[in-house]
């Protein structure tokens, strides 16, 4: 019983460290004098490590900031991109652990989303704005060994676009 209590004790104690840890990165971050900085801090991250979204980061920034629109939305993009390409490294990375490991032999399980990849090729990297599903796309893209400075341009096209479109809705509407 003791063993259970100093068990779940531990636990608790990392949660809690874990939990004011996150608090104090995300203050420090926050802090105005920062700027475009935490943006591209915070977009880098959220393409790869933490789940979290960006755009609140980007928008709280020009809402405070006017002036700050388009370099706000480059900083962005470029951070989300650079994210991005880190995924896809580490999916290329991944490749040569697997191939190692495994060998040449084809998963069938995914056989279908490779192929559809393969078809589309780097171009496939324009829907790495899309939540959910964008991180894990480019991590694939690395994988598969597409291309990388095409899948770069393809990643930051599709996150301008996103980061453009999401800030002026969010302007527009508040």
């Amino acid at each position: 019983m003791t063993k259970v209590i100093v068990r779940v004790s531990h636990r608790n104690a990392t949660l809690n460290a874990m939990t004011e840890w996150m608090h104090t990165v995300l203050q420090w971050l926050a802090l105005p004098e920062f700027g475009l900085s935490t943006v591209f801090v915070v977009a880098l991250i959220s393409a790869t490590l933490l789940p979290m979204g960006s755009e609140p980061a980007v928008f709280g920034l020009v809402k405070l900031n006017p002036e700050l629109f388009w370099p706000a939305i480059a900083v962005a993009t470029i951070g989300n991109t650079l994210g991005g390409m880190i995924s896809w490294w580490m999916g290329y990375g991944a490749h040569h652990v697997v191939r190692r490991v495994r060998g040449e032999k084809p998963d069938s399980n995914h056989a279908r989303a490779v192929l559809w990849l393969r078809q589309l090729g780097p171009k496939a990297c324009l829907l790495s704005w899309l939540p959910g599903i964008g991180d894990p796309l480019c991590a694939v893209a690395g994988y598969l060994r597409l291309p990388p400075l095409p899948c770069m341009a393809y990643m930051a096209v599709g996150k301008f676009l996103r980061y453009l479109v999401m800030t002026s809705l969010l302007l527009w509407v508040f």
